[in-house]
């Protein structure tokens, strides 16, 4: 387990390292940023850098932690990568089906890969299941996500690159939204992050403001007109 610092989960559990690119979202991946300073270390877990690896190894990690944590599942990959067999992605929903003490959050940007595995998949009620959505080309993630059978299923809407309109919010628990940060990171207008403020509100969906990004992200906070919007699925206090 690792602690982590991003704002909407605690820790990080990676039973799968490396990814590939597919959307505009990726161009200045962080994990790949990361991956690669990990390798640099020594770090064993990334001695193939940003490859595509699987640890199994660290399957059962969940089991040993008794205090529950809310765990971001592979925040340095994508579980639904085309390169990780059905198998593995059972054993690792097996792990979480038995570590019921956590809430597991699952983000990926393959959602069309996500939509054809999930009916295979046992759903156990403690693993949330989001899509990334960074602006319009990627709005058919939401409708790949909304029949997923999961108990929360959410959006996160970072590195938000453009304005993303009239979004069916359907059957969809939770909306993240936050800007770009890091080197080369690409500028966010607040309007677009009212927008969509205005839809979660429309549809009566929790909204979180991560933050504005930026290359010093603690200078450009994560104040929305003037507050923090922090707001959680409405689930989340039964766990």
């Amino acid at each position: 387990m690792a602690n982590s610092k991003i704002e909407w989960t605690e820790s990080t559990w990676n039973p799968v390292t490396g990814c590939t690119k597919i959307s505009a979202g990726c161009k200045n991946c962080y994990a790949e940023r990361m991956a690669k300073r990990l390798c640099a270390m020594g770090q064993a877990n990334y001695a193939n850098g940003f490859e595509l690896t699987m640890h199994p190894h660290v399957l059962e990690y969940p089991l040993g932690w008794k205090k529950p944590q809310v765990i971001f599942v592979n925040s340095m990959s994508d579980l639904f990568h085309e390169d990780v067999p059905l198998d593995y992605i059972r054993q690792i929903f097996d792990v979480m089906t038995r570590a019921n003490w956590h809430t597991f959050q699952i983000l990926t940007k393959r959602s069309e890969r996500l939509a054809e595995l999930a009916p295979l998949l046992n759903w156990p009620e403690n693993v949330w299941m989001g899509v990334t959505v960074e602006n319009t080309d990627c709005a058919y993630r939401i409708d790949d996500l909304r029949d997923v059978p999961s108990a929360v299923r959410f959006l996160s809407m970072e590195p938000l690159l453009s304005a993303v309109e009239d979004m069916n919010l359907d059957n969809i628990d939770w909306v993240i939204v936050g800007g770009e940060s890091g080197p080369g990171s690409r500028p966010i207008e607040k309007q677009w992050v009212r927008n969509i403020r205005k839809q979660c509100k429309n549809a009566d969906v929790p909204f979180f403001f991560k933050q504005w990004g930026g290359v010093n992200k603690k200078k450009t906070g994560r104040l929305l007109d003037g507050r923090i919007y922090d707001a959680m699925p409405r689930m989340a206090a039964a766990y």
